[in-house]
């Protein structure tokens, strides 16, 4: 396990095996086309005026996330120094990818120090979580595992020995932990983590996070597939119908002293989706274990709030199901009875998530949450329109304002989208029942969804993430992104709720 530490330190005389530096993209190109970021000053000095020149011959533009190595041989007390770009502007987002970025590169090395722009507590946590998370592998499953990374890495800044950067250092590690463990349960194979066994997973990880006197009490409350059906839960045992693997839904709450603000998360948690009996095509299937991000997301949000110790309650709700085929599946034209009374009308098994978050957002208002954030791996309408690497989010206007702001801060990608009214009149379309969970019209099908969503929020301030597109990552790693499970939405809760519990009540 490799250990990180915030340190005050010259790069330059450092003796650990491999320093990184960041280099930027001039600003002006009268001293050449890139210049040493702030935090290599000292290795710059040490080079003088043949590292400029070095740069150029080596071809180093500075463009973001490019990676450099170069042998020292001896200018430097470390043996290898490691370049890497920050584009043309060096901010915490820049940093926090190129962190990453160097953390791959970095191999057979004992020790790392790490030299990025970090002058402030932001920039501190954002080369810490960068490097971090970049560093991620998942190797659970590998019958030979090489782990690659360092024993140690240290992170350096002139303002080491302030104590807002020191907590900064301190908070991101608990959110890297909280995003590692999100990807964990996203690339698991979902025969190993059935809803039984994720909720056994959650279950598992809230009781060590409370371990120990001191430690922060997030209470855990696993309901299953009978309890479901005495509740009238119609959505989440609907969709789970057609599994071997029986529903659950899981609900975490932490409620620590002077909390002055209530935040209610919910989190999509389909642990494979087949489509159901209007199944999936079977190349559209192989991620399909990385649909139940959004609950992986919303709990690991959860304890790692519980963990900064942030005064706000949250109450979290994470209904898991697996979307299968059998005599037993949910049909098209069937009609469910949602927890608190809706009736839906399926007309597309493949629309499952809305359901099972139908049931799990009524449960959530009747907490009386200030506010409902809700996160999903819902509609591929939302990757056609803004991509892979962006989630969209939509609900009251005030709410997704504050949450593309927790997104600025953390380093993640939102777009805000609208619910235009005539959702209204397409979600009401059904004849036989109060509500339509589909209705095969191609345009707009993530909208249709955001709509639908709303009406199981109570009228409550409440907005939903639509993480369908940055969850999983099918392509190579970039950043502080790996293949595979992102982690993504864990930092911007995270953040979330951090702004919320910092402002004044009422």
């Amino acid at each position: 396990m490799t250990s990180y530490s915030l340190r005050n330190a010259s790069p330059a005389k450092t003796r650990a095996d491999v320093v990184v530096i960041g280099v930027a993209q001039a600003a002006s190109r009268k001293g050449g086309e890139v210049e040493i970021a702030n935090g290599g000053e000292e290795v710059a000095k040490a080079y003088g005026r043949k590292l400029l020149p070095l740069l150029s011959t080596l071809g180093v533009t500075g463009k973001l996330g490019e990676v450099v190595k170069v042998p020292t041989s001896g200018t430097v007390s470390s043996p290898l120094l490691l370049l890497v770009g920050l584009g043309k502007a060096p901010d915490h987002t820049a940093v926090r990818r190129a962190a990453g970025a160097a953390a791959r590169a970095v191999t057979n090395a004992a020790s790392v120090a790490v030299a990025l722009p970090a002058d402030s507590p932001e920039l501190v946590r954002a080369v810490t979580e960068g490097y971090e998370l970049g560093a991620y592998t998942y190797t659970t499953y590998k019958k030979e595992s090489k782990h690659n990374q360092p024993a140690d890495v240290v992170v350096l800044s002139p303002v080491a020995r302030r104590k807002d950067a020191v907590t900064a250092f301190e908070e991101a590690r608990v959110v890297a932990a909280a995003v590692a463990t999100t990807r964990d349960w996203v690339n698991t194979p979902p025969g190993d983590l059935t809803p039984p066994a994720f909720a056994d997973a959650v279950a598992a990880a809230g009781k060590e996070l409370s371990k120990g006197r001191g430690a922060p009490k997030v209470t855990i409350k696993v309901l299953n597939e009978k309890q479901l059906a005495e509740l009238g839960c119609g959505g989440i045992l609907g969709v789970g119908a057609g599994s071997s693997a029986a529903p659950r839904l899981v609900e975490l709450t932490y409620s620590p002293r002077g909390a002055k603000h209530h935040l209610a998360l919910v989190g999509k948690g389909i642990t494979f989706d087949s489509g159901g009996l209007t199944i999936k095509p079977a190349a559209s299937m192989s991620e399909m274990k990385s649909d139940m991000a959004g609950a992986a997301a919303v709990v690991q949000a959860t304890f790692a709030i519980a963990s900064l110790g942030l005064p706000i309650k949250i109450s979290t709700f994470a209904p898991m199901a697996e979307n299968m085929v059998s005599g037993a599946s949910v049909r098209p034209g069937d009609v469910l009875t949602m927890y608190g009374g809706t009736t839906v009308e399926v007309l597309n098994t493949d629309a499952e998530g809305r359901l099972v978050l139908g049931d799990a957002l009524v449960r959530a208002t009747e907490r009386k949450p200030d506010v409902i954030l809700d996160v999903a791996t819902l509609t591929g309408h939302m990757v056609v329109a803004l991509g892979d690497k962006v989630a969209g989010v939509m609900g009251s206007d005030e709410i997704v304002d504050l949450v593309l702001a927790a997104a600025k801060t953390s380093g993640e990608q939102h777009w805000p989208m609208p619910i235009p009214e005539q959702m209204d009149e397409r979600i009401h379309s059904s004849k036989i029942a109060d509500l339509s969970q589909h209705d095969w019209v191609r345009w707009g099908g993530g909208l249709f969804a955001g709509a639908f969503l709303r009406e199981f929020t109570g009228g409550l301030p409440w907005a939903h993430l639509d993480i369908a597109g940055p969850s999983f990552n099918s392509g190579g790693p970039w950043g502080h992104v790996p293949s595979g499970g992102t982690g993504f939405a864990v930092a911007t809760l995270v953040d979330y709720a951090r702004t919320m519990s910092a402002t004044t009540a009422g």
